[in-house]
């Protein structure tokens, strides 16, 4: 794992309440500076950093006078509008320190179901990425319900590292790692270094809540890393108060408890795409596009596309067929049906004329595109 990880180019790290927070007295912001540090330390290694991290409503409950977290949703969320005001300020401050860009992105998990809203989020991320910003990412706990009740920070991590093929995610919490049982009751557990993601045992192993300002425990995190590994993202469950956890993480050290996925993550996201996503349509391309596709690997643009077929929107999956209609591949379309034919032998640069804005210039971009 430490070479998975010392290769690693993009990065989803998450950092929990207790790593943020000052005991329950709001963000800390020698601790978020610290994790900035780190961060921006691995992007000028030329590596890609997301970073989800809690903390909103621990931060809201100092704003707003409250001693103790709150049961009542409605409160909770209150807590959390208030406390993402601070929680971005303190990370746009100190990432500056760092000469790095930042961004807050609220999700929840509708939308990365939706798949128009999946590829939106998935754009947004990567274009931000390409600008050196450190997108940090929460849950948007000001309108969800379940997530906030039972807290998802950790799955929240391994939907955003399937979200953007990420090559590693790293669990940062208050323990050194997953143990073979609950160390704080059986003082002959020991520390897991090396284990496969999904391995039914893991789920046994791991323990209940720890932490009352957090909501989610080991187990969680197992499961989180069990959900990255679809994608072929391997896990790092690590002590958050080791001094310099990141960069000797990214240095190939080994420290926690590594969760290897088993399948290579091009493998995993074709394998993904290819099985599981249903057609809605189709799209017929000349000579030219269907041999940049089949035999170079290319993104699809839409200049090469000579007939549209079905009706689709953003964000389903679309055949790409060659002019006798054999499959050449499948994929993500970046626009609807009725786009599709407006912009179909159209150079990108007359989308802005055709549709009144451009969201992508290819139809399907190789990334998210499957041969058949």
């Amino acid at each position: 794992m430490s070479a998975a990880l010392r290769n690693a180019r993009r990065i989803v790290v998450k950092v929990g309440s207790s790593l943020v927070t000052d005991e329950g007295r709001g963000v800390d912001a020698d601790a978020v500076g610290n994790w900035c540090r780190q961060m921006a330390a691995l992007a000028a290694q030329g590596r890609e950093v997301i970073m989800v991290s809690s903390g909103a409503i621990a931060e809201g409950m100092k704003r707003l006078g409250w001693a103790i977290r709150p049961r009542e949703v409605h409160e909770l969320q209150a807590a959390a509008a208030v406390g993402q005001m601070g929680l971005a300020q303190i990370y746009e401050t100190k990432l500056r320190e760092h000469g790095m860009g930042s961004a807050q992105v609220l999700l929840t998990h509708a939308d990365l179901a939706d798949r128009e809203r999946y590829l939106n989020a998935r754009s947004t991320l990567l274009t931000l990425l390409s600008h050196r910003v450190i997108p940090v990412i929460n849950e948007n706990d000001t309108v969800v319900v379940d997530e906030i009740k039972f807290g998802d920070n950790d799955t929240l991590g391994a939907l955003v590292a399937n979200l953007v093929d990420a090559d590693a995610l790293v669990i940062l919490t208050d323990q050194k790692g997953l143990y073979s049982a609950d160390p704080r009751k059986d003082p002959n557990a020991c520390l897991i270094d090396e284990a496969r993601a999904g391995a039914p045992e893991l789920e046994r192993m791991a323990g209940g809540a720890g932490s009352s300002l957090g909501r989610g425990g080991m187990i969680t995190k197992v499961l989180a890393a069990k959900r990255a590994a679809g994608s072929g993202a391997s896990t790092v469950i690590a002590y958050g108060r080791e001094p310099d956890v990141l960069i000797r993480l990214a240095a190939g050290e080994a420290i926690g408890t590594a969760l290897i996925a088993s399948t290579p993550k091009l493998a995993a996201r074709k394998q993904w795409m290819a099985d599981h996503l249903q057609l809605r349509g189709g799209v017929i391309v000349d000579a030219g596009a269907a041999r940049k596709v089949r035999d170079e690997g290319k993104s699809l643009l839409p200049i090469g596309v000579t007939e549209v077929q079905g009706e689709f929107h953003r964000g389903d999956v679309i055949a790409v067929l060659a002019v006798d209609g054999t499959e050449l591949a499948r994929g993500l379309a970046n626009y609807g049906s009725g786009e599709a034919r407006l912009i179909a032998r159209r150079p990108s640069s007359e989308f802005e004329k055709l549709l009144g804005y451009t969201a992508e210039p290819e139809l399907i971009h190789r990334d998210n595109l499957v041969l058949a």
